[in-house]
């Protein structure tokens, strides 16, 4: 954290990197179908806002 000079960036890296690792890392066993479906759109919806921005 000593490489984020403001914390505006690393709240945006923070962020960003949240997304992914929800996205990506799911452990799928310990997750119903509904509720990993929800996680994934959730990620996905996060991802695409910071794309756009």
């Amino acid at each position: 954290m000593l490489r984020f000079r403001r914390m505006r960036r690393l709240q945006k890296f923070a962020a960003v990197q949240a997304s992914v690792y929800n996205h990506f890392n799911q452990e799928r066993s310990l997750s119903s179908r509904p509720d990993f479906k929800l996680n994934r759109t959730a990620a996905l919806a996060e991802w695409r806002g910071l794309g756009a921005a």
